[in-house]
């Protein structure tokens, strides 16, 4: 999925692949687009990227960069840059007002591979995720609700908050609130004690917080 983030005058597109689209709003609203950037290096976030560019005039700004700095600024307000390594290396997601662009590194109902090997990376990045007000509304870099809850539901048959959460699915608009997430996403709810018990009951390890992750990514 592609976002767009503008002001009264400027915008800045994030895994910009729906180029046509962007395009014809910024031009239709009368905006520049002033940025590209993107939330990790896969080719499916960055297959729009350089012709947008080339379109716009805009300026690409590169992950490192972003990283190191920490925040991007448009007309005066600061959009947070956090570095959540985990689905990659490189994983970017990021935070301006209550909203929440979180490429694949946590989707509305479950979280991204771990492409990268680093678990432990990613526990850290997810757990600075959840540590943002539960009103936080998560837009994130595939639609997979469906699938997802569906993996919730066989992991937790008896929660209640899975069925809430679909009634609500908008496949035109996917988002979710962190607060949502909390209830039904089984990778945020390594330390419930409902989760901990399906976890004893499929004889893994919950001695320890990562030892409940790492637990709860190796089920299939």
């Amino acid at each position: 999925m592609a976002y767009l983030l503008y002001g009264k005058k400027a915008a800045l597109a994030i895994d910009g692949g729906a180029v046509e689209e962007i395009l014809s709003f910024v031009n239709k609203q009368g905006l520049k687009l002033e940025f590209a950037i993107n939330t990790h290096s896969h080719h499916d976030h960055t297959s729009g990227t350089r012709e947008l560019l080339i379109r716009s005039g805009a300026q690409y700004l590169e992950n490192e960069i972003l990283r190191e700095k920490g925040f991007v600024e448009l007309e005066e307000e600061k959009i947070s840059v956090y570095h959540t390594p985990g689905h990659t290396k490189d994983s970017l997601c990021f935070h301006v007002g209550n909203i929440l662009i979180s490429g694949d590194t946590l989707f509305n109902g479950t979280v991204g591979n771990c492409f990268s090997g680093d678990l432990d990376g990613f526990l850290k990045s997810l757990k600075l995720l959840m540590g943002l007000p539960e009103e936080t509304v998560v837009y994130a870099g595939h639609d997979y609700v469906r699938g997802s809850l569906t993996f919730a539901r066989y992991l937790e048959p008896g929660n209640r908050d899975i069925d809430r959460f679909l009634k609500n699915y908008d496949p035109g608009h996917v988002r979710s609130s962190l607060g949502e997430e909390l209830k039904v996403n089984p990778y945020l709810r390594f330390n419930t004690p409902e989760m901990i018990a399906v976890l004893r009951q499929r004889g893994l390890s919950v001695k320890t917080e990562e030892d409940r992750w790492r637990s709860l990514m190796s089920i299939e």
